[in-house]
């Protein structure tokens, strides 16, 4: 177990940017007939902030099939944080998988994957990482709507700021070489200009598809050029 409580301890750095964006949601839920019970359930059973805070932008003027679509499409990202972990998978059993699956999270993906590409990452420490996020998340979730409207417009504060720049932090540990540089400059240029071009949350998609195999070329070109 003590794997699982390195992975546990590693989303402490990442837990206020976590709980702030989960105190951002609860509030907005409750502004838009959210209970306290409702909004915390919705931490507890879903568990992705972004589709979360779709579900509540969409909540007063959507149907369910748009929230639903919507928030697949969002969550498509999944398939690719899963792909790209499967390899150091291989042995564990569907159960274990479906598990690891289940509580993963953006946070929790980015901690794991560090790990196994040092050599040092395992399924309990991967378990840690998620099961650390998900207790910061449905924790702040609740506080924000018990808050309920107490801040009218929480945005004012910059709480919508800390889920983003978490993200650029954890992105550093990605940055080992230019191709890793070249691959996330494009990629985020992409998403920027996509957000012209592209309706909806499909840019999301694109983006990280693109630039996967912009990555993919890029090693092809210096495996190319190393062995000529």
């Amino acid at each position: 177990m003590k794997n699982f409580w390195r992975g546990l301890l590693a989303t402490l750095p990442l837990a206020p940017g976590v709980v702030a964006f989960g105190l951002l949601y609860g509030m907005m839920a409750r502004q838009v007939g959210f209970s306290p019970r409702e909004a915390w359930a919705m931490s507890l059973i879903v568990h992705a902030g972004s589709a979360q805070f779709a579900v509540v932008g969409m909540w007063e003027t959507a149907g369910v099939v748009p929230i639903v679509l919507t928030t697949l499409v969002i969550n498509l990202r999944h398939l690719l944080l899963g792909a790209s972990v499967a390899p150091y998978l291989r042995g564990l059993s569907p159960l274990w998988k479906a598990l690891l699956a289940l509580w993963m999270s953006d946070e929790s993906y980015a901690l794991a994957i560090a790990e196994y590409e040092r050599g040092q990452g395992d399924h309990l420490y991967f378990l840690g990482a998620n099961v650390g996020i998900y207790l910061a998340w449905t924790t702040s979730g609740l506080l924000g709507a018990l808050l309920g409207a107490a801040i009218p417009d929480p945005s004012q504060y910059g709480l919508d700021l800390f889920f983003p720049l978490g993200f650029l932090g954890l992105l550093t540990a990605f940055l080992k070489d230019r191709i890793g540089v070249a691959v996330a400059v494009a990629t985020g240029a992409l998403a920027l200009l996509g957000t012209v071009f592209v309706p909806g949350k499909w840019i999301i998609i694109v983006a990280g598809l693109l630039g996967s195999g912009l990555g993919l070329a890029l090693e092809e070109v210096e495996r190319a050029w190393i062995s000529s």
